[in-house]
């Protein structure tokens, strides 16, 4: 795994990301001061997640005036739905030979 795919994983690991994922990708764009409002979390605690997810890609910001908006920015969770589609096909093959085994134990 690469380091920006550790970093995609590593953000969406803490619940509170993960909402504000969600409530941007419903609700796009807000402010640090908006989205801080809406989780009952300081100003500074809520900077420090969005600096997170901007590490590893997941919201984009910019500013306009004395404000800084974020909003979802979806191309790195398509690594994660790569991987667990991958380990998914993996355990399906899994589940297959296993399926076979067991039908072909019945014919005898």
């Amino acid at each position: 795994m690469t380091a920006d795919e550790e970093r995609v994983f590593a953000a969406l690991a803490d619940s509170t990301r993960r909402q504000l994922l969600t409530n941007l990708a419903r609700n796009s764009p807000k402010t640090a001061t908006q989205l801080a409002g809406e989780f009952h979390i300081s100003r500074q605690g809520m900077s420090k997640h969005l600096e997170l997810l901007a590490n590893a890609g997941l919201v984009q910001s910019w500013t306009e005036g004395r404000e800084r908006y974020y909003s979802l920015a979806p191309l790195p969770l398509s690594t994660v739905t790569a991987w667990i589609e991958s380990i998914g096909r993996q355990w399906e093959s899994r589940l297959d030979n296993l399926r076979s085994l067991v039908e072909s134990d019945e014919d005898i």
